[in-house]
């Protein structure tokens, strides 16, 4: 964006009269707030401020409770770099009031969210009032689908990379694993083993590859997800439960036998849980793959 900053033009646009002409001139739209999220919680802060600032905006950023000391830091290590004080702000504490301001304040012209489909959906509520501009980044409920000619080493790799990518917690993680009735017992089979091959402790020790939820709350969603799957007669092929690390640390899990029924398919999972759908018609699975309100990654 820097770069690009240097390339922000205008247009002229040709009109049916020859004695006039169009001008379009690009400004800023002035103070521009952020929510950011927790699982990106550096990376997201400067996707959001970095254009915002190129185009002559700027920021105040309200960061994740659970990380507010990465925006903290951006923010000094920004006024280190040569960026003026006040320039980029950063504002900590109860995310409802804090937003609440953000939505109604007059001088806020633009807000930027990172965050769930249900918390987005208040705050373009909110803004109506004051008619801002939005940039709202929000959940999903990404498919992942698998057909019975694909080579199935590679399929498991890539399923492997798209679900458990920061232990499930991004919003382009693959939620729904569609796998053809033809291949689906040995594609299980094959998944089912690798994913029991993970070490799941401290990311900061060699050779870990799964780390902790970010909080008890997420724990308690992946089970409530996993028992109302089996309620309903999935069937648990690994993990399952909370891992013997105990505090935040899940199995990596993998559930067969999932159907549309499950609330598994329905929301987002946000964690190492890996649910196997069965298909046998593209044009029904393509359906499927696309019956959510959630985003698709």
């Amino acid at each position: 964006f820097a770069e690009e900053g240097k390339r922000i033009y205008g247009d002229v646009i040709p009109t049916v009269n020859n004695q006039q002409r169009f001008i379009i001139s690009k400004e800023p739209v002035g103070v521009v707030a952020a929510i950011t999220p927790w699982n990106f919680p550096i990376a997201m802060i400067t996707r959001k401020a970095a254009p915002a600032l190129a185009a002559g905006c700027t920021v105040v950023i309200k960061p994740a409770n659970e990380t507010p000391y990465c925006a903290l830091a951006i923010a000094k290590l920004a006024e280190k770099a040569g960026i003026p004080a006040g320039v980029i702000n950063v504002v900590t504490g109860k995310s409802q009031e804090i937003g609440s301001v953000f939505t109604s304040h007059e001088k806020v012209k633009k807000l930027t969210f990172t965050g769930s489909t249900p918390v987005g959906r208040l705050l373009m509520q909110q803004c109506s009032s004051t008619i801002k501009k939005l940039a709202l980044e929000l959940g999903g409920n990404a498919p992942l689908i698998v057909f019975d000619d694909a080579d199935l080493d590679k399929a498991v790799q890539g399923a492997i990379f798209a679900k458990f990518r920061n232990a499930g917690q991004t919003c382009v993680c693959a939620n729904r694993i569609y796998v053809h009735d033809n291949i689906y017992q040995a594609f299980a089979e094959k998944f089912v083993q690798e994913v029991q091959k993970f070490k799941v402790g401290n990311g900061l020790e060699d050779g870990v590859q799964i780390g902790p939820l970010i909080n008890e709350k997420a724990v308690l969603k992946a089970q409530q997800l996993i028992d109302d799957a089996v309620s309903k007669g999935a069937k648990i092929a690994c993990g399952g439960k909370q891992h013997a690390l105990g505090q935040t640390f899940y199995e990596p899990s993998v559930l067969t036998n999932v159907d549309r029924t499950m609330e598994i398919v329905q929301e987002e999972i946000f964690g190492p849980v890996a649910p196997l759908i069965r298909f046998t018609d593209e044009a029904d699975v393509v359906a499927q793959a696309n019956d959510t309100i959630f985003g698709l990654a």
